[in-house]
């Protein structure tokens, strides 16, 4: 791949992201206090969830200057913008407000509710 594509590539994917991700840093680090959001999602062995060890992620990404940001970064702000969109697509029923959809979805850095 060329210095162009990739470049091209990384834009479309941080298009994507910022798209996605409609918290602020300091929005997502807050959230990512409450019990709510630990709660939420699939934990492993117990641990931490996978939606709140994703959510420590995208606060640095956002607090990141984007020269800085790797590849490894750019990998997971993909599967951020998937998360998204495929959850999105699955909206339950009814006030989301404090449904465990919605919680998840904040653990990955987008507020359903959000305007």
């Amino acid at each position: 791949m060329s210095a162009v594509a990739k470049g091209d590539d990384q834009d479309d994917t941080w298009r994507d992201f910022k798209d996605a991700v409609n918290m602020t840093p300091s929005e997502l680090e807050k959230w990512l206090r409450t019990d709510e959001s630990k709660d939420a999602g699939q934990h492993k062995d117990g641990g931490e969830s996978v939606g709140h060890e994703s959510g420590r992620k995208i606060v640095g990404i956002l607090k990141a200057r984007r020269d800085d940001l790797s590849g490894t970064d750019y990998a997971h702000m993909r599967k951020v913008t998937g998360y998204v969109h495929r959850h999105l697509a699955q909206r339950p029923k009814g006030d989301v407000k404090d449904s465990t959809w919605r919680h998840s979805l904040m653990n990955w850095g987008h507020d359903p509710l959000k305007k």
